[in-house]
């Protein structure tokens, strides 16, 4: 985690941050068709269990040591997880069974969950139930007490138990495929003492799973059947002219990154094979195991042309099979449900076609979630503020979500105008009503500051045409902002009183989103998202396939927030941070120094009651910066900067005590001594500045570059008389680290600007560029990438993939992760020691390339924290992995598991490798440095670090080439 201003940025947001680019994702995400989903159906069923029943529920009800198969061996039938049919129960009869199916060829693919994620379901003990509503996979459950545990599962829409069990504590288990399917599912499964939610988006089905004429029995009566869907996803940059009647053909897209089962639309009119578009993801998981494992076929014709050319386009595909036509023996259940599956998705879908609302209902599910999840920390207002949203019309809804989602703050009513919104008035007449939105009629309505940001909401001209109007002189400028800080100095100066009714008249009426509801809506999203980056835009960036989210389970057992109390004092540091933030931007010292006496007063009065409850186990923990006292420790610490720079020492020392007084177990004090150490030494007080160097290496918190530098400022000062004894660390931090001279043809060399060399192709480059020329060449032919931390950090989210999204509480709270909460904490390592050392065993082994090829198969295009999927290719990693070594790459990786906060910054700058035949290699790490630049402390702590783990490691020095006479 950064420790300067950019982590305070990142996690206070704003309070209304909006992306440059959101409008531009709406009305993409319209034309694609990803606004207005299937609503779908649960296939799958809840047992919940129930005290006083004799029975066992399957997913681990009764007291945890029954193994899956002695509950399945007491039932008469199972189901087969892999393809669906009845079998007997017993462990010889499921064995075969398991043996003919995955020969048969329906071995799961990478990207499926394996047979050790799924179970026999006894068909006896198993219901199925379908929603009325569109679920997103949010797997979000609380756990405790039985009525709680109740409450919770039957509040989530979609999931209804078919009868009780008799255990306290049940578990069910779904998992999510995506992070916004359609497709739910459950299972019961084992997951110790709480319940979380797994969607499975392989089983979305729409509100009856029977079409309402009868179903295809066999592979005859499947050939030659018709499907109504949409074309979604269109490229309109290479738009293929349509006209009703076209014909078309699918084809397979396997290889698409965002979705597996992806079917492309592709345009046969006139010879051309141009795609179109593609299916639906509901109806494409389907159709595309039909295609790759049945060999299905599907052709049709475009059944008419929408008339907005943002609207998705209506076809009719029709259903053909060559291999098994006329085959009247083949009979495969798993075909007769996939198109059971296909006719019912492809039912609904005509029933409510894509349109203009999926971010309407993105929204919902976001206030629905709030008031599942965070109801005790909302008061009744607010409350019945959010459930209002829900029961306003479809039309109004939508009129919110585009103004909350739009710059503003004000919006002419004559000016808005949506396709998707029948009737615009209507909808502000209703959100004026129950609050949402506030209208500006009159001049008695103005407030504050509303006259300046109405003024923004009219046009040059208009402004121009009112200062004529008004009799102003227009030569002062021609800026938009000239003419309105011309028009506000004259009202101002009560030189122009009819100002307001003036521009009232131009822009007509005006409303702007109502600010309790602006603030509520904040509250909302930072509770849904739990941080300052995210927003509603990041459904939408799912839903178009721009970020994919990992798979894993949410299982939540402690609060973030006791209380109400706890959120608002939360959000109170927020804010101080916020004026920090933007007071630093106007380099405003008063409202700095405010910030700093507010931040620090707070941490000294509630410091001694959140520090003691959050180390009583002598260790911080991921939930701490969510505290008051946490966010006020960030705001300091920039005061402490701000007053550095202001050579105002001492008052940067009070604050630096503080903070190593109030929070005695926190990863950043070994940042807080250095600048502490750093300062007493520039106000002169050099002994006192030794004993806290000394002091901060007996600290276990300071760690990583602040540890070796407080090392070496101890060796610095710590000189006779002030110290006699030589420190047992003196050998270890002044070992030598090899460097290398390269000399170049420099077009700068000034201090304070980035060196620039020509280099030996002749072209410009940076000091890293030249390095790499020169290892590559003379240095040893070598080959590598300039990649600092970057290269290590994908190597390590690839190799440890499975103990980063292993099942641990608490520690994934939102379906928008891209890593645990705790991974930054001592606890990541410590939890997960059990499944991260057996996968340390196998890197020493030498298997890591086996598991790097793997994750990245299974996983590529999966945000994750640290992985960059498009700067380093499967073959530069595989290189890497594989001239490095199993026993460094070991060491690497528990180094920085142990550590991740302290060490994932300042690695070398270059990683080279070469083959020493075709599968040994070696490697090297070098920190490259230009003629005016150092090493920093955490750059050598690196560097003594891989020295202990074996690499070979160096430093690089350019300088300019001396000039020949």
């Amino acid at each position: 985690m950064l420790t300067g201003r950019e982590s305070l940025i990142r996690l206070v947001g704003k309070r209304r941050r909006l992306l440059p680019n959101r409008p531009y994702l709406l009305s993409v995400a319209a034309a694609k068709g990803y606004l207005n989903p299937s609503k779908g159906k649960n296939d799958g069923s809840v047992t919940i269990g129930a005290e006083g029943s004799p029975e066992k529920c399957l997913g681990g009800c009764g007291d945890g040591n029954e193994s899956v198969v002695d509950m399945c061996a007491s039932a008469d039938w199972v189901t087969c997880p892999v393809c669906g049919n009845t079998v007997r129960g017993e462990d010889c009869m499921i064995n075969s069974h398991l043996d003919t199916c995955l020969a048969r060829g329906t071995k799961r693919k990478l990207r499926q969950c394996t047979l050790l994620q799924l179970n026999f379901c006894s068909q006896s003990k198993v219901d199925t139930h379908f929603c009325k509503s569109y679920q997103v996979g949010v797997n979000v459950v609380q756990t405790g007490c039985v009525d709680i545990l109740s409450d919770t599962v039957h509040k989530l829409h979609g999931f209804i138990g078919a009868e009780e069990s008799d255990t306290k504590k049940c578990t069910t288990l779904l998992n999510s495929a995506s992070v916004l399917s359609n497709d739910v599912s459950a299972e019961n499964l084992t997951n110790g003492d709480g319940i979380s939610y797994r969607v499975d988006s392989s089983s979305m089905l729409p509100e009856n799973k029977m079409p309402k004429y009868e179903m295809a029995e066999t592979v005859d009566d499947i050939c030659g059947a018709l499907l109504k869907t949409f074309i979604v996803g269109r490229k309109f940059s290479d738009e293929v002219k349509l006209n009703c009647g076209a014909r078309i053909t699918l084809l397979r897209d396997p290889n698409n990154v965002k979705d597996y089962n992806a079917i492309k639309v592709v345009s046969t009119e006139a010879g051309c094979c141009k795609v179109i578009g593609f299916l639906p993801r509901d109806l494409a998981q389907y159709l595309s195991p039909l295609m790759d494992k049945y060999c299905f076929s599907f052709e049709g014709c475009v059944t008419s042309i929408p008339k907005h050319s943002y609207d998705v386009i209506p076809i009719q595909i029709m259903c053909q099979n060559e291999i098994f036509s006329g085959d009247k023996e083949f009979d495969d259940p798993q075909v007769k449900s996939l198109w059971e599956n296909a006719i019912c998705v492809s039912e609904f879908a005509n029933a409510h076609p894509p349109s203009m609302s999926k971010y309407q209902q993105n929204f919902s599910l976001l206030i629905q979630e709030v008031l599942r999840s965070y109801s005790y920390l909302l008061s009744y207002d607010e409350k019945i503020a959010l459930e209002t949203f829900n029961s306003l019309s479809d039309d109004s809804q939508r009129l919110f979500v585009r103004l909350y989602t739009r710059k503003g703050p004000w919006f002419r009513i004559s000016n808005i105008s949506y396709p998707e919104i029948s009737d615009c008035h209507q909808a502000i007449k209703e959100l004026s009503a129950t609050g949402y939105i506030r209208s500006l009629r009159s001049i008695s309505d103005l407030q504050d500051n509303d006259l300046k940001e109405v003024l923004y909401l009219l046009t040059v001209s208009e402004l121009r045409e009112i200062l004529c109007k008004l009799k102003k002189k227009c030569n002062f400028g021609t800026r938009k902002q000239d003419f309105i800080e011309k028009l506000l100095s004259s009202y101002a100066d009560g030189i122009c009183p009819v100002l307001p009714n003036v521009v009232l008249d131009k822009t007509g009426t005006c409303v702007q989103i109502a600010s309790s509801i602006e603030s509520l809506i904040w509250r909302a999203e930072r509770l849904f998202f739990l941080n300052g980056e995210q927003d509603l835009s990041a459904f939408l960036l799912v839903d178009l396939g721009i970020v994919k989210y990992p798979n894993y389970n949410c299982t939540i057992s402690n609060q973030i927030f006791s209380d109400r109390n706890d959120l608002l004092a939360y959000e109170e540091a927020i804010e101080v941070a916020q004026i920090m933030d933007q007071s630093l931007d106007e380099n405003n010292t008063e409202f700095v120094l405010r910030c700093i006496g507010i931040s620090e007063s707070r941490i000294c009065n509630s410091s001694h009651r959140e520090i003691h409850s959050s180390t009583s186990e002598s260790q911080i923990t991921y939930m701490s910066c969510f505290s008051a006292s946490w966010v006020y420790s960030k705001v300091v610490l920039l005061g402490v900067s701000f007053l550095e720079r202001e050579k105002r020492y001492n008052d940067a020392i009070d604050l630096l005590k503080q903070l190593l007084i109030n929070f005695t177990s926190d990863g950043r004090r070994g940042y807080w001594t250095l600048r502490l150490s750093v300062d007493l030494e520039h106000v002169g007080c050099l002994n006192e500045s030794l004993s806290v160097a000394e002091d901060g290496l007996l600290d276990p918190w300071v760690r990583a570059g602040s540890r070796t530098a407080l090392q070496r400022r101890v060796l610095r000062l710590g000189k006779p008389p002030r110290r006699w004894k030589i420190p047992s660390f003196s050998e270890s931090v002044k070992r030598k680290i090899i460097e290398v001279h390269v000399q170049g043809r420099p077009l700068n060399c000034r201090t304070g600007t980035k060196n620039r060399f020509y280099g030996e192709d002749g072209e410009q480059c940076g000091v890293e560029e030249l390095a790499l020329q020169y290892y590559a060449g003379e240095g040893g032919g070598w080959l590598g990438v300039h990649s600092e931390s970057g290269i290590w950090l994908t190597i390590f989210g690839l190799l440890l993939w499975d103990a980063l999204f292993a099942d641990v509480p608490d520690v994934f709270r939102t379906r928008f992760q891209t890593a645990p909460l705790d991974l930054e904490t001592d606890g990541f390592y410590e939890t997960r020691k059990s499944i991260i050392e057996p996968l340390l065993g196998k890197i020493y082994e030498g298997m890591a390339e086996e598991i790097l090829i793997t994750s990245w198969e299974s996983h590529l295009g999966t945000a994750c924290r640290g992985v960059n999927w498009d700067r380093h290719s499967l073959s530069e990693l595989r290189a890497a992995v594989t001239c490095i070594g199993g026993p460094c790459l070991a060491s690497f990786c528990r180094h920085l598991a142990q550590g991740y906060k302290s060490w994932s910054s300042g690695m070398p700058d270059l990683l080279l490798w070469r083959f020493h035949g075709d599968y040994r290699g070696e490697a090297k790490l070098v920190e490259v440095k230009g003629p005016t630049d150092r090493l920093s402390e955490q750059q050598r702590a690196w560097l003594l670090v891989l020295m202990d783990c074996g690499f070979n490691t160096e430093v690089c020095k350019v300088s300019p080439a001396p000039i020949s006479g």
